[in-house]
């Protein structure tokens, strides 16, 4: 006879509202946790619960990213150490993911390096939400549920009515996204394509498409 192991869920800093949000819907409470602050600006988490022999899922956006992917690390290390039976990272926002390729010389592959830290501290298992490239799934070494949103919001846009709806994708990365939206709602599709004169800094937009339909 197989023993199912209890399901306790945790929330970093970041996302507390939101913990409260999914374990209320779930039907349970949300762990009880703690964050130690050093003077020197480390800080520790830890459990005020047991955890051994359960499925921990830790909730926690990383946005802004470097404290908040550090807090989540140290919480699976944490989990870890506690004898967890699976440690589950629940990431609705993935820092560093923009750094998907190496786009110039020099330069790091953040979303690798991220995967590798989460594999290394210990997770099971990875649910995270939009992802801003599909090919971040095969960094991991550990089985990732990829959510769309478009499973709420495709509802929600329909249900406001809209006359003359345009989808627009903000750059050439998004055009895959915005084709599923415009699918769902049976609308146009316009991408928006972007010259950077430097890092970060978009100096000209050009829009491919229509915009509107009476514009001729």
């Amino acid at each position: 006879m197989t023993v199912k192991a209890p399901l306790k869920f945790f929330a970093g800093r970041q996302s507390r509202y939101l913990a409260e949000k999914i374990t209320e819907h779930f039907g349970t409470a949300l762990g009880k946790s703690s964050v130690m602050e050093f003077s020197d600006g480390e800080f520790q988490p830890s459990f005020e619960e047991s955890v051994r022999g359960c499925s921990v899922f830790i909730i926690q956006s990383t946005f802004p990213p470097t404290d908040n992917v550090f807090e989540l690390l140290l919480m699976i290390d944490a989990a870890k150490r506690a004898s967890a039976y699976k440690i589950v990272a629940v990431m609705p926002y993935f820092g560093f993911a923009r750094q998907d390729r190496k786009d110039r010389p020099r330069v790091s592959i953040g979303a690798k390096l991220i995967t590798d830290l989460l594999t290394a501290a210990g997770v099971d298992r990875v649910m995270t939400m939009d992802l801003h490239a599909d090919q971040i799934q095969g960094f991991f070494n550990v089985p990732v549920d990829h959510i769309y949103a478009s499973s709420l919001f495709v509802p929600y846009i329909k249900n406001l009515n809209l006359e003359d709806l345009v989808i627009a994708a903000p750059d050439m990365g998004g055009t895959k996204r915005a084709n599923a939206y415009s699918r769902f709602l049976n609308c146009e599709m316009v991408i928006c394509y972007k010259q950077r004169k430097k890092a970060n800094y978009v100096g000209e937009i050009t829009v491919i498409g229509d915009v509107c339909s009476d514009c001729g």
